[in-house]
């Protein structure tokens, strides 16, 4: 049976680290498929339980010198991110106490010697060679302990053939320190006059930490939308327990409790009111900003917040079942997910490590042996090398736009399934909309009212209403369902008969009621007279006219339709607007489909296609070339939405099309599906970017850092800058991917 869960990833330093997970768990018999989000710091595995254990995934992982844990709660995320950051302040402040004297200690002399003052610089060393390196060993020695973390995982992940940004780190500041460890021992016992380069492997040190301070409170940014979610749950529920209400912790509903819930309170879990009547904000969940109305029969979401009214509602989902458990679960898989875009990326990183390594190596030969230049000339150059080219830019380009852009999207009510979905929808090109309950509303409503001989509408309406009462037809309720809606005091029939295939007849009010179809006024020998051409206009309307009588005489026409969404045609403007062309799909006849598609302002019209043959017309729009949205709500809908390049289901349709769908509309709105297209757009432009600043920055950097700058006469790159540009790279990366939170989405 395959499993799939999500686990926090402890240790990550950099892309390789991810790359190095995924490839030790892809090792096991059994996994199917692993993912590592490095910005996320979480691994999504799906694996047979019958074949492999999560405990030996954990093992794998953790002899590959990382941790991995099981999902946790969002107090237990708060405080292991709170202690992650603080640990690393620490480690700065600590760095930042020794590397400022060291700094200034081994750097004034050498300012003073440039600025025409060279007496100091040349009596220290004179006369103080082994007190001065001693003293910046000294100094070194308190920041190479606080960071050491970085060489163990550095000089392991090396061991094990897999090198990371610890790795560059380790091996460069490693290399200034024991070069500068062997030169104080020189000045001390064989009365050398050498200067060290202790401030080297300070300073890097302490800039690197520095970066991963920034990074690490980027990054915390770029996980709000979850935290937000997790946190919306209250912690407690009023539990009505042998008649007793009792407040219990949410862990403890169960399915069937009845919930107790007063005004300003949080819904705990999902659930039907069986009890009392309130407004309730959805907007968390939503999007939606207006409060929905809720009465018995009618269904909760957890987390939702009660306005006005206490109620009592019986649990229906609880713990992971419930709709915020769910949202969670696809914003997080969706996280941790990797787009097409990445491909490039996760190659270049998975190789870039090892090759730095070789053309680092091979830089310092070259300078040593073939440019005739002095050891610590070249190992300069090795440094450098080492520390510019670290690709934690490239690591975060992609995953850190799609946490923002998913998480964008989850807090407008658009819940994309992965990156793939993210980038796919980029390239979308036409939308094709299904008709009943996309664009319309998916059950019909009275729309006309024709009133004949001295009748009024309001009266018609009553006695048709009054007749309808006892009919189960849909075009019956949609008439009751209007007079109700108008106020109108219906009464009961005295007698009611319903006419298969044709209509109904009742006596109200000492009146014989006629409602139906042409066939039934034919048979009760009613005229019509020109009004056959008035109904025939309506259906050519896409509307269902109804012909009424009173005592044999024709009383009026009411007219029902399954009216259009008050924001389609919006919604189509919107999507033509960005290029896309919009189809409709529906299996109503031509003549009906025509009529609707022209009230939304479509003018491509896919109709008469029965449910079974939906994907298919999907498929032929794809045989075009084209790269195909669908949207819809009902069962019918999922073949076509698994078919399509992208799904996209309406959050108030079925189950089943929220399954088989990409993407998923909380809010029910068709002007989502313009906003999700255009966060795709964005998302994507923004990952774009990130792209091509880190592929910049390093092609840029790294023959700079081999001094070939240098030889064409310009200056050599010092890795202290080095490890500046490298640490301001990363949170440029994770700055741009956080501008993504001020795009604005007309949902």
């Amino acid at each position: 049976m395959m499993e799939s869960v999500i686990l926090n990833v402890g240790g990550m330093t950099c892309a390789a680290c991810a790359k190095n997970i995924e490839r030790v768990t892809r090792k096991l018999d059994g996994v199917a498929e692993a993912t590592v989000n490095f910005a996320a710091e979480k691994l999504h595995v799906r694996y047979d339980a019958a074949a492999v254990s999560l405990l030996d995934v954990m093992r794998v992982v953790e002899r590959a010198g990382f941790t991995l844990a099981r999902e946790e709660s969002v107090d237990e995320a708060e405080v292991r991110k709170a202690q992650e950051i603080g640990g690393l302040r620490r480690r700065l402040i600590i760095s930042a106490i020794f590397t400022a004297p060291l700094f200034v200690i081994s750097m004034v002399p050498h300012f003073m010697y440039w600025m025409g003052m060279p007496e100091l610089h040349h009596w220290i060393m004179h006369n103080f060679p082994a007190q001065n390196t001693w003293l910046q060993l000294g100094l070194t020695l308190p920041v190479v302990a606080v960071n050491w973390a970085i060489y163990k995982k550095g000089f392991l992940a090396m061991v094990r053939r897999s090198p990371n940004m610890d790795s560059l780190i380790a091996k460069g500041t490693a290399a200034a320190f024991l070069y500068s460890l062997y030169l104080t021992f020189a000045n001390t016992f064989m009365a050398g006059h050498y200067e060290p380069y202790f401030e080297i492997a300070g300073v890097i040190l302490t800039l690197i930490v520095l970066g991963k301070y920034m990074e690490a409170r980027a990054k915390g940014k770029t996980g709000e939308a979850i935290k937000k979610l997790m946190g919306l749950a209250p912690k407690t529920a009023k539990v009505l327990r042998n008649g007793i209400e009792a407040e219990v912790f949410i862990d403890e509903v169960a399915v069937g409790d009845i919930i107790v819930v007063r005004p300003g309170e949080k819904m705990p879990v999902d659930g039907v009111v069986v009890e009392g009547e309130t407004s309730v904000d959805e907007s968390m969940l939503t999007g939606e900003s207006m409060p929905v109305t809720k009465g018995v029969g009618d269904g909760i979401i957890g987390a939702s917040i009660n306005k006005n009214g206490a109620i009592k509602y019986r649990a229906t989902k609880v713990g992971k079942d419930t709709a915020l458990a769910q949202i969670i679960q696809l914003v997080e898989q969706a996280q941790g997910s990797r787009a097409p875009i990445a491909a490039l990326a996760d190659a270049i990183s998975e190789r870039f490590v090892p090759a730095i390594i070789i053309i680092a190596i091979l830089s310092l030969a070259g300078w040593y042996f073939l440019g005739g230049e002095t050891l610590w000339f070249a190992m300069r150059i090795f440094i450098a090398i080492l520390i510019v080219a670290c690709p934690c830019a490239l690591g975060l380009a992609t995953p850190t736009s799609i946490m923002v852009g998913t998480g964008k999207g989850a807090e407008n009510g658009i819940l994309i399934k992965s990156g793939e979905s993210l980038e796919m929808a980029y390239k979308v090109k036409t939308v094709v909309l299904d008709k009943t309950g996309t664009i319309t509303v998916g059950k019909p409503h009275v729309t006309d009212i024709v009133a004949l001989g001295g009748h009024s509408p309001a009266e018609l309406l009553r006695l048709a209403a009054s007749g309808e009462r006892l009919s189960e037809h849909p075009l019956g309720e949609a008439i009751v369902n209007k007079g109700l809606e108008d106020g109108l005091a219906l009464t009961e029939p005295t007698a009611f008969n319903s006419i298969t295939g044709q209509g109904i007849m009742a006596a109200i009010d000492g009146q014989n009621i006629l409602i139906g179809n042409k066939g039934l006024m034919d048979e009760s020998r009613v005229g019509l007279g020109d009004y056959a051409d008035v109904a025939a206009n309506l259906a050519g309307e896409g509307k269902t006219p109804m012909f009424m009588a009173i005592d044999g005489v024709l009383a009026g026409i009411i007219a029902v339709a399954d009216i259009i969404k008050p924001e389609s045609r919006e919604a189509v403007a919107q999507l033509q607007s960005m290029g896309i062309e919009v189809v409709m799909i529906t299996g109503d006849n031509a003549a009906t489909a025509a009529a609707v598609a022209k009230q939304a302002g479509i003018t491509a019209v896919l109709a008469e296609v029965l449910p079974a043959d939906k994907a298919e017309s999907v498929r032929k729009l794809q045989s075009q070339g084209k790269v195909v949205a669908m949207v819809g709500d009902g069962i019918n809908d999922a073949p076509a939405l698994a078919q399509a390049d992208v799904g996209i289901a309406i959050g108030g349709g079925t189950d089943v099309a929220i399954e088989s769908a990409d993407i998923v509309l909380m809010r029910g709105q068709l002007t989502a599906v313009a906003a999700a297209i255009t966060l795709s757009r964005k998302t994507i432009a923004n990952i774009r970017q990130n792209l091509f600043w880190a592929f910049i920055y390093n092609v840029a950097c790294i023959p700079i850092a081999m001094g070939l700058w240098y030889l064409a006469g310009g200056p050599l790159l010092d890795p202290m800058i080095a490890a500046v540009a490298m640490s301001l790279s990363s949170v440029s990366v994770l700055a741009n991917a956080l501008r993504l939170k001020r795009v604005k989405l007309m949902v």
